[in-house]
């Protein structure tokens, strides 16, 4: 195979109803950095009805050139349409590196994509880089998060990547960035549309999704049961927070899997994390360790959480919280 053919780091921008997704942001600054190594270009792939206006954001965002793809048949998303599309594009212009946010999304459409394009992919990457030959280095926890491997695919292109959302930094916002934009028309095949959207049904949602939030106050193990982890609301309430919770408060019915952080829930990047009662197993820092800062509380004081916590507190989560509430709302 000859790897020259292949220039230019794409990514695959995800938009709902018009919103562009803060993964696919986080994912051009990160293109951006790649691009730079490799002196190539970011190269947007935004699909989508109606969406061509976005395009002067994502050049703002840090895309070289935009190929937008405006059809009726992509105004929702359905596996075969949009794989057709994107399958398409990496056909004709022969990419390098592909990024692909890791979404419900994401994760239907990245490993349709690799297959159409006889390529691998690795998914959920935890940092990306550029080896001294020019291959990217794809880094992902392995082996139940206890280690972590850094895969290359020498063999084949385009290099595949899927990225959690907020594992990646997102950049500014230059308006004075300047690129190109270019439509592109594909002939779909709808004999091969086999799926159809009948109805939408949105579930109403009165919480801040953890991702998004900038104060996170997250119960483990050690919160114990209903009674404690009202505590912890209370907290949250006072200091303007939202709740998150380790995996052993999901599995105990205590905690929706939304609120999850950690290897098998969310990435998340807040400016404050409160760990409560949570040990620190490795999934669980894959999922936290990058907030600003990180307060922890914890009767054991070898808990593998205060080698990451900025100020830690050896103690009972029950005594300790209470005092901490009625001392902020004060």
């Amino acid at each position: 195979m000859d790897k020259t053919q292949y220039k230019g780091v794409y990514v695959f921008v995800e938009q709902r109803e018009g919103v562009i997704q803060n993964v696919a942001l986080e994912l051009l600054n990160k293109a951006r950095e790649l691009a730079g190594t490799l002196n190539e270009k970011v190269c947007a792939i935004l699909c989508g009805y109606n969406v061509s206006a976005m395009a002067q954001e994502v050049i703002a965002y840090g895309a070289d050139i935009v190929l937008c793809v405006d059809a009726p048949e992509l105004e929702h998303y359905v596996t075969e349409p949009y794989v057709q599309a994107v399958a398409k594009i990496l056909k004709d212009r022969k990419p390098s590196v592909v990024l692909i946010g890791a979404t419900t999304i994401g994760r239907d459409l990245g490993p349709r994509l690799s297959a159409r394009m006889e390529t691998g992919l690795t998914a959920d990457c935890t940092a990306l880089a550029v080896s001294d030959d020019g291959d990217l280095l794809m880094t992902r926890p392995a082996f139940g998060g206890n280690l972590m491997a850094t895969i290359i695919c020498k063999e084949h292109r385009p290099q595949m990547s899927t990225v959690r959302p907020g594992v990646m930094r997102m950049g500014t916002k230059d308006t004075n960035r300047t690129g190109d934009v270019e439509r592109v028309e594909i002939n779909f095949d709808s004999s091969r549309f086999k799926v159809k959207i009948l109805e939408t049904v949105k579930e109403q949602k009165d919480k801040i999704d953890i991702t998004e939030a900038k104060i996170l106050v997250s119960g483990g193990r050690g919160v114990g049961n209903v009674e404690t982890f009202k505590l912890l609301d209370e907290l949250a309430k006072t200091i303007n927070a939202e709740i998150s919770s380790s995996r052993a408060m999901v599995d105990a019915g205590l905690v929706s899997h939304d609120r999850q952080v950690g290897q098998t829930g969310k990435t998340v990047r807040p400016d404050v994390y409160f760990a409560l009662g949570i040990s620190g197993a490795i999934q669980h820092l894959a999922g936290m360790e990058e907030s600003d800062y990180i307060i922890a509380i914890n009767k054991d004081k070898y808990a593998p959480i205060f080698q990451v916590a900025d100020l830690g507190i050896v103690g009972d989560v029950k005594q300790i919280v209470p005092l901490l509430t009625a001392r902020l709302k004060k």
